[in-house]
């Protein structure tokens, strides 16, 4: 008999406090008693801390991950009709703000194995237009950054990371290992709470190391002062409070232990479903150690996916679906202009993939249940 009383959530971020909640408690009152809420120390020693980790040279934090994107555009000089590479089986903020700068989203399609952007459909995708390509490195590993590189290189472009679901990713496929995010010319993060270094609440950050566009990142981010008062270029409002960043200082110093908690999970679902026909586990590239923000199954097309979703949350287990409508099929951009051509792999995963619970608490006693659920729902069909 398999037990069903055992709480499993997608992202467990209660038990996760309560490992840290003497720290987390005595930095909040700390910021609630010297009042020290906008741009403190906590948000300084936050951005010095991550630059560290990242081993880049600048961290300007922000509110959250979309505005980082967005102000990375901003400060790479991108104008209203110059065209942006990103994949279309993404979370809609990388392409949201590609139209809402008045730019043009160019749509390409995915890998199916990594599920990451093509590299061939990249190529295929330049016009004397294309400014900028966005590579998302999704459910927590990177793409080919290297050929993306060169590609960018060959043709003048910009590399914009949405590193959202990666930080604490390694890339091996360049000369040194570097950190996802650290790569092209700006990395953008976010710090949602479900995220692998996630606060509570909203936050993000952006990460390079050219000294010049940093400057101007910050100065975008703070209504595009040089200082206060004097509002050198157009910019916006988007800022870490103190709070938050007191939060991600102390859950800084665990990612690394998170994302091995994480590993160790991916490691036992593999173990137990590779090899399991109706099914396919994360591929993981030789390229980069994959962080696991999500672990994103493929079913094959002998298995409904709602039916097995439906049977699974009878069973009080939760599965979630990412992403069920890509970009290019989003309703904000039937209105706006887009470029796609052929969309195979990204609109048959949208069909086929699943996530599994995937956080720093799961625990074997939790994933036996899930696995055995999962088993006892291929047998019946």
């Amino acid at each position: 008999m398999i037990e069903n009383n055992l709480n499993i959530q997608m992202v467990d971020l209660k038990s996760q406090y309560l490992k840290i909640k003497n720290q987390v408690d005595s930095a909040i009152n700390g910021v609630l008693e010297n009042t020290q809420f906008i741009n403190g120390e906590h948000v300084k020693g936050f951005q010095s801390e991550l630059a560290n980790y990242m081993g880049v040279k600048h961290v300007i934090t922000c509110a959250n991950g979309t505005d980082a994107l967005q102000i990375a555009m901003m400060g790479l000089g991108l104008k209203p009709g110059d065209e942006v590479i990103t994949p279309s089986f993404t979370y809609i903020a990388t392409t949201e703000v590609v139209a809402l700068l008045g730019l043009k989203p160019v749509f390409v399609d995915c890998d199916p194995n990594t599920f990451n952007i093509s590299i061939k459909e990249i190529e295929k995708a330049i016009t004397s237009k294309t400014k900028a390509i966005v590579p998302v490195h999704l459910f927590g590993q990177s793409c080919d950054m290297k050929a993306i590189l060169k590609i960018a290189k060959e043709n003048e472009l910009f590399v914009i990371e949405d590193n959202a679901q990666a930080i604490g990713s390694d890339y091996f496929g360049l000369a040194e290992t570097k950190k996802t995010g650290t790569i092209g010319n700006v990395g953008c993060t976010s710090f949602f709470p479900s995220k692998n270094l996630g606060c509570y609440g909203d936050g993000g950050a952006l990460m390079t190391n050219d000294d010049q566009l940093a400057e101007k990142l910050r100065m975008i981010a703070n209504h595009g002062q040089s200082k206060r008062y004097y509002h050198d270029i157009v910019g916006c409002n988007s800022r870490l409070d103190n709070l938050q960043a007191a939060v991600l200082r102390i859950k800084l110093k665990e990612l690394d232990s998170y994302i091995l908690n994480r590993r160790k999970a991916a490691d036992y679902y593999d173990q137990h479903l590779d090899g399991v026909e109706e099914l396919s586990v994360p591929f993981r590239d030789d390229n980069s150690n994959h962080v696991f923000h999500q672990y994103t199954l493929k079913l094959n097309d002998k298995v409904n996916r709602d039916k097995l979703i439906r049977y699974l949350a009878s069973k009080n287990i939760p599965a979630m679906v990412y992403y069920p409508v890509p970009a290019h099929q989003q309703k904000m951009f039937s209105s706006i202009p887009a470029t796609f051509n052929t969309m195979n792999n990204t609109e048959w995963l949208s069909e086929r993939v699943f996530s599994l619970p995937m956080h720093t608490e799961l625990n074997t006693k939790q994933q036996n249940y899930i696995i055995d659920n999962i088993l006892n729902f291929l047998k019946i069909i």
